[in-house]
């Protein structure tokens, strides 16, 4: 390949988005001659191949600043690099409409990853005209599942490429066996795990309504693992409603797989998503899922619920009825956890980081 490739990642905030990135970035290093990332987060550099070319501020200064700066800090960067040499190809992670505007202004090829379904940032009319407007520009956009690809061509007329997460089972099962501590600490009670950034989007307060509708039917222990800005309004409704020796909020770990492996059921509460990595992550280890119907993945990961439940977007009480479902039919519902794992192979690891290759080069001609 004779262009060299930028990737722009202006935030690295360690959720499945930025796993995504660590793989595609070492797999593309290892592909590309030249490779280099464009970002703030410095303190996420020993996730990177050595080979990667870091283009980032010398004070972590920047880091501790808001999403929004970080993108103008970037954008200065890239404009630069820019400067220096326009022989590069751009691969946006982030900001994409700032990035494409950039790129067209100096006749660069720019390749766009959208992360989460338009249902979460194109209500605002004004901006669903500046999105179809410049989406449009780019040489390439990619989303990864068919029915986000189908929500941006409905949305803005977009004819996206699906490139599916790369799904690598064999570290997910090889990291679940390493020794951890015990998470859940009851042997009888149902074990009821959520993951995910405590933030409007994932809405854990659907869970924990649930849980508090069903707390005195059936014996269970729940973990939420996360972090973010809404962990004091969870923390508040669990103290409320007296929930503190049911469920338990926990901070990210590095290795979240001996949690999932610990877990019984995982269950997914978000309002949006793009593809969620958690779920394909559960299915590895042969979880049983229940999740929001919400736009984008879930639906497609459990196989229109072939693979797991599915409950309408913030209707806790159709997922309290789910849980009790579960509850009584677990014998029966196996059959759904192997199925969806059976069919994990659409994920493959290999097949789809090649078919990001495959999307740079297309953009190359």
């Amino acid at each position: 390949m004779k262009k060299k490739l930028i990737i722009f990642m202006p935030s690295i905030e360690g959720g499945g988005v930025e796993k995504n990135l660590f793989i595609v970035s070492n797999y593309l290093t290892n592909q590309i001659s030249d490779v280099s990332l464009i970002t703030v987060s410095k303190k996420f550099k020993k996730k990177f191949s050595k080979s990667l070319n870091f283009i980032s501020p010398k004070s972590n200064y920047w880091d501790q600043k808001s999403r929004r700066i970080k993108y103008i800090i970037c954008l200065i960067l890239l404009f630069k690099k820019i400067i220096k040499d326009k022989n590069i190809i751009v691969f946006a992670f982030q900001a994409n409409i700032y990035c494409i505007l950039i790129c067209k202004l100096f006749r660069i090829k720019v390749i766009t990853r959208s992360n989460s379904a338009p249902a979460g940032w194109s209500k605002n009319f004004f901006k669903r005209i500046i999105f179809r407007f410049f989406l449009n520009k780019a040489d390439q956009v990619m989303a990864n599942s068919k029915d986000f690809i189908k929500s941006l061509k409905h949305e803005f007329g977009v004819d996206a490429t699906c490139i599916y997460n790369p799904l690598d089972k064999n570290e997910i099962i090889r990291k679940s066996k390493i020794r951890s501590k015990k998470f859940f600490k009851t042997k009888n009670k149902l074990k009821i795990l959520n993951i995910g950034r405590f933030v409007d989007q994932k809405d854990q307060m659907t869970f924990l309504k649930a849980l508090n509708l069903i707390k005195n039917e059936i014996d269970f222990e729940a973990l939420l693992v996360g972090s973010g800005t809404y962990k004091k309004k969870l923390s508040n409704f669990i103290v409320k409603n007296k929930l503190n020796r049911k469920i338990k909020l926990i901070k990210f770990a590095e290795n979240p797989y001996p949690v999932i492996k610990q877990a019984e059921i995982l269950i997914l509460s978000s309002k949006y998503e793009g593809l969620p990595n958690v779920l394909l992550e559960a299915q590895v280890l042969k979880k049983f899922i229940i999740s929001s119907d919400c736009p984008t993945g879930p639906k497609e990961i459990l196989l229109n619920g072939k693979a797991g439940l599915l409950f309408k977007v913030g209707n806790f009480k159709e997922l309290a009825n789910k849980i009790l479902y579960y509850n009584k039919n677990k014998k029966n519902l196996i059959k759904l956890v192997n199925h969806g794992y059976v069919k994990l192979n659409r994920f493959n690891y290999n097949l789809n980081l090649k078919k990001y290759l495959e999307l740079i080069k297309k953009v190359q001609i």
